[in-house]
């Protein structure tokens, strides 16, 4: 029971931090219809921006909220650069897919040019540890746990509260008849790279504590398991990845005290092709 317990505690860990970073995909994908496989990169230089800042002498925390803007600018400046123009040529989304593997690529070792090919850590102190039986979680864990939560709150307020979460939602749906009813989609576009670019960052930040050193490259499998909890969930919805979040993180986690912790991922997408045998468009998708 307490190898149990300590597993599921670094599983809610997990799907916490994977809960962030998966909501920030689903929204990119869900609104302009790029699977922006550069997020994982996008995510490493968010977390570097906050070890800069750390360096300087500041909390780390703080150094999530300047991730958290590197993020969004990046985003925007990635989409509007980079994607929209080969949108605007009428692209396939085949092309969209291979010009954001290349674009990981190049930010990731173009950013291991700048920092070298060593890992770093944060500088910040774990606190104190809680200890029930066999679960034990530092306050570091519960803050991260804590700030998923929140996120995760306030996009659900976001989505069906606020008029630009409505306006993502008619574009998400239909954008040729949102356009036509008035909704200005390039802003709704830009803001949801922005918002979903701040998630990116701060899931970077959260995905480089709870690991305590990253390098350049470290989010690469990362960004593998965000797809699986996207995916389980149902491409493009919300609450679906974050449903998908937490079935995938704790059954990493939980699987990994009982077997190779090697293998914990491949468990990801043993979950993910045994949900979708059973509904191929995931837990929400037949929703859309």
């Amino acid at each position: 029971m307490s190898l149990f317990l300590a597993s599921f505690g670094f599983g809610l860990v997990t799907a916490a931090v994977l809960a962030i970073a998966a909501v920030g995909f689903t929204m990119q994908f869900a609104v302009t219809d790029v699977l922006n496989l550069a997020y994982g990169a996008v995510m490493i230089a968010g977390a570097y921006v906050a070890y800069e800042v750390n360096q300087a002498g500041a909390s780390v925390w703080l150094g999530l909220l300047a991730a958290a803007a590197a993020g969004a600018v990046a985003s925007v400046a990635l989409n509007q650069g980079i994607y929209t123009p080969f949108r605007r040529r009428g692209s396939a989304p085949i092309t969209l897919v291979i010009v954001s593997l290349g674009m990981t690529l190049i930010i990731e070792f173009g950013l291991q040019a700048i920092v070298g090919g060593t890992n770093v850590s944060y500088t910040m102190s774990q606190g104190p540890t809680v200890k029930a039986d066999g679960l034990e979680l530092t306050a570091v864990q519960f803050v991260i746990i804590g700030l998923s939560v929140v996120l995760c709150a306030a996009v659900h307020v976001l989505l069906r509260y606020t008029k630009l979460g409505k306006a993502m939602r008619a574009t998400a749906a239909n954008r040729n008849l949102a356009r036509n009813c008035g909704i200005r989609t390039d802003r709704v576009v830009t803001a949801t790279w922005a918002l979903s670019g701040a998630l990116c960052g701060i899931a970077g930040t959260v995905f480089a504590i709870n690991d305590g050193s990253f390098g350049a490259t470290s989010a690469d499998l990362f960004l593998v398991v965000i797809l699986a909890a996207v995916f389980l969930g149902g491409p493009g919805q919300a609450y679906g990845a974050m449903a998908g979040a937490v079935i995938i993180g704790l059954a990493t986690e939980i699987s990994a005290a009982y077997i190779t912790p090697s293998y914990k991922d491949v468990v990801a997408f043993v979950v993910l092709l045994a949900m979708l045998a059973v509904r191929p468009a995931g837990l929400l998708g037949a929703r859309a």
